[in-house]
């Protein structure tokens, strides 16, 4: 049987979501793997396959659809700039090459997949398996978390160093942090599955929020409630030229704030204690611990400056407060080094401000994504990211859902560097691409149509007509 020109493109379609899937397994299952006995160089792993994955869909791309095709191709443009403007800060600060590529990637690899993702065009079947595989992955990451919480209670799971809320990290098992992560994932996955699985009955839907929500109080990941509520925020603001829209917003925020605040301080339990213990205005003044804390960067990184320049290029790529400066060139030396990677003491001077610090919690960590990215690449770098960004919210965010994601992205950008953790930022990125087939494929359908029945009604209208010969 002679295959068809459809079947060899809906072929090609499945080997590219397959390579996707990959790429997506080796960026999310990692640390767990790690934790299992794996060499902690499959950490860098997904550094080689998600490129490389990405490239090669986006090179066999079939897509024919104008606005997809220039929407990829603004994606790409703003990831072009941003990796011009870290070429030109790693030569004006001496930065070797392998920290361009491993910065560019830890920054920006999230996007890059994105674009793969979007420039697939894969017919209902083939979608609804790719986005089964992906959220089967995140929904085996919550069922982990569950897992971790009863093995280490009952006394059956070493969590380490760990305290027993930190150990609920799912997929980020025996990870820094994997907690926080770990809930973030979960959460944008359970808000995800409550507003696209519109075939599933509410009840099931919910229960799978619910349980995410759970996971999140487990971890005692208070920050991910606080991140959300900031994006809720932002969303109404960015809403507000639909007043019916905005104000629908506004009640549901309000009275979620008051029942999270009446829970706070009216509820004797860990959970609500927890949080109080963050309410303290005197520490959020311009002179109060958390702010200069936060603020540290702002003002150490300044004089390190040896030029005008460092103002708009930073001090280079890797080597002030980002994940690659922070800590990975330290803990990766051994296969870092050999490759030219660079380091400077910048980020010891910001390091020591924290160490030891009684806010020890992240949220107030002055190691954050936008100061690292500022620091390490100056104003053009925020410039550049925020393009990034910029592109995505226009191109990529077709409702609410996708503009929440993107915009915990952003308000995570201020709190620590979830900017450069691969397997949170490919997890939003890959859910906002997902969210963005279903109402493109729901729009062409619709498209479509409407232009059956404007040519239905065309050809009812032409029958009526009487003909030439009737009228004589």
């Amino acid at each position: 049987m002679v295959e068809t020109q459809a079947s060899k493109r809906e072929r090609g379609q499945i080997a590219n979501s397959i390579l996707l899937l990959i790429a997506f397994a080796t960026a999310f299952f990692p640390r767990i793997l790690e934790s299992m006995g794996v060499p902690s160089i499959i950490n860098f792993l997904h550094f080689g396959v998600v490129p490389i994955a990405s490239g090669i869909v986006l090179l066999q791309t079939r897509v024919r659809d104008k606005k997809q095709i220039a929407s990829v191709q603004a994606l790409i443009a703003s990831l072009v700039f941003f990796f011009a403007i870290m070429l030109a800060s790693a030569l004006l600060n001496n930065a070797g090459f392998i920290n361009v590529a491993m910065n560019f990637l830890l920054l920006a690899e999230a996007y890059v997949f994105l674009a793969a993702i979007v420039s697939i065009a894969p017919s209902p079947k083939s979608l609804d398996r790719f986005k089964n595989w992906i959220l089967g992955f995140i929904a085996l990451h919550v069922g982990l978390a569950f897992a971790q919480d009863y093995l280490i209670g009952i006394g059956q799971l070493s969590r380490g160093d760990l305290t027993d809320e930190d150990g609920v990290q799912g997929v980020f098992f025996l990870s820094n942090g994997g907690h926080v992560v770990g809930s973030f994932v979960s959460m944008a996955f359970g808000l995800y599955y409550f507003v696209s699985a519109k075939s599933v009955p509410i009840w099931i839907r919910v229960a799978v929020f619910a349980a995410t929500f759970w996971q999140m109080l487990l971890a005692d990941a208070k920050q991910v409630l606080m991140v959300f509520l900031g994006a809720w925020v932002l969303l109404i603001l960015s809403r507000v030229k639909d007043p019916l829209k905005t104000l629908q917003y506004v009640i549901l925020a309000a009275l979620v704030f008051y029942a999270i605040f009446w829970f706070i301080f009216n509820v004797d339990h860990p959970i609500a204690s927890a949080f109080a213990g963050w309410i303290r205005p005197e520490i959020y003044t311009p002179e109060g611990d958390a702010t200069v804390l936060k603020l540290g960067p702002f003002r150490i990184l300044p004089t390190f400056y040896t030029s005008s320049l460092n103002w708009f290029l930073g001090l280079g790529p890797g080597h002030t407060i980002g994940r690659l400066g922070g800590w990975m060139i330290r803990d990766y030396g051994y296969l870092l080094n050999p490759l030219g990677a660079t380091s400077r003491p910048y980020g010891d001077a910001i390091w020591s401000t924290w160490r030891g610090h009684y806010l020890d919690s992240s949220f107030f960590s002055p190691l954050w994504g936008f100061a690292g990215i500022w620091g390490d690449l100056g104003l053009l770098g925020i410039v550049g990211y925020l393009g990034i960004l910029y592109v995505a919210w226009q191109r990529f965010c077709l409702d609410d859902l996708s503009r929440f994601i993107i915009l915990t992205i952003v308000v995570n950008g201020f709190i620590f560097t979830q900017l450069e953790e691969p397997a949170y930022m490919l997890s939003m990125t890959t859910l906002i691409g997902l969210r963005w087939h279903e109402l493109h494929n729901q729009q062409r359908s619709q498209y479509y149509q409407q232009i059956l029945d404007f040519n239905f009604r065309s050809l009812a209208q032409f029958q009526e007509q009487p003909s030439d010969r009737e009228q004589v």
